[in-house]
């Protein structure tokens, strides 16, 4: 899962920086006024910000959901240890008394002989 996000941030980062390069070189080579190309840059530039806070907020989600999974597969994994050590433990103490109780008769037939 750790992959996974890896991946998808940096592909968000990709398609971020591949954004900011394409506008910047259309804008250069525009064919119109300085003031015109400093409006155009500065609407584009917004545009992309607002959409890299959109990745970001998409990424947090993500990884926020990852971690939710992981804590709560962690929760059933404890959970399921408990129950198997419990579980180990009373059979444990079962045949601890079947064998002390199979010593006790032991014991007892060789008192008689």
């Amino acid at each position: 899962m750790e992959e996974k996000t890896q991946k998808i941030a940096g592909a968000a980062l990709l398609v971020f920086a591949g954004a900011v390069i394409g506008t910047g070189l259309a804008l250069l080579f525009a064919p119109q006024s300085g003031a015109k190309t400093r409006t155009d840059i500065l609407r584009r530039s917004r545009k992309i910000q607002s959409q890299a806070d959109d990745m970001v907020d998409d990424l947090a989600k993500n990884v926020t959901n990852l971690v939710d999974s992981i804590g709560e597969k962690t929760e059933d994994l404890l959970e399921t240890g408990r129950d198997v050590a419990g579980s180990a433990r009373k059979d444990l103490i079962r045949l601890i008394e079947e064998g002390a109780s199979k010593l006790e008769k032991l014991r007892t037939i060789l008192k008689r002989a």
